[in-house]
């Protein structure tokens, strides 16, 4: 499995958002998907929450959990369709 590191940025530089790329869909987690939106977490955690649970999306192939050194614990990324 090869994944490579994305960073996008605005021109005007306020909004910056790096992300994973692998098996052709992006992946991020929900931090970067309040920065992107501009809202806060916890209306992304509502939304995600919903997609799974009214059976929109599948969890298990629609999440990754990988473990961060910038965090103590393991963090979720959501593939592309979770995002959109």
């Amino acid at each position: 499995m090869q994944s490579e590191i994305i960073i996008y940025q605005t021109e005007d530089g306020t909004t910056k958002i790096q992300t994973r790329l692998e098996n052709e869909t992006v992946w991020l987690n929900q931090e970067q998907m309040a920065e992107l939106f501009q809202r806060d977490r916890s209306v992304i955690t509502k939304h995600i929450g919903n997609i799974f649970n009214e059976g929109e999306l599948e969890e298990k192939s629609n999440v990754q959990i990988l473990h961060i050194s910038s965090s103590d614990k393991p963090v979720k990324f959501y593939s592309l369709d979770v995002i959109i």
